[in-house]
């Protein structure tokens, strides 16, 4: 959806205690973690007009934030909380 935030924990709720101690504890998923939530932050202010870009850029940002995502996620699977 146009301008909506994709925060992770927003994205996958049922991984909530996983996301909390993995950023707790690794720091491979804490950096991967903060460069999700920069570049959703990102795509969102291009999407509300905040700041100017192509829509090239744009398309880059959010492959890259899924890119993140699917990172994120396949380490979040792993996890026993």
């Amino acid at each position: 959806m146009f301008g909506e935030k994709h925060n992770l924990i927003h994205e996958l709720p049922e991984y909530k205690d996983q996301i909390h101690k993995l950023k707790m504890t690794d720091n491979h998923f804490a950096k991967l973690f903060e460069e999700y939530h920069e570049l959703d932050h990102e795509v969102l202010r291009v999407e509300e007009g905040i700041e100017n870009t192509s829509d090239d850029y744009l398309e880059k940002l959010k492959k890259k934030r899924l890119m993140l995502k699917d990172q994120l996620f396949s380490m979040l699977q792993t996890v026993q909380v």
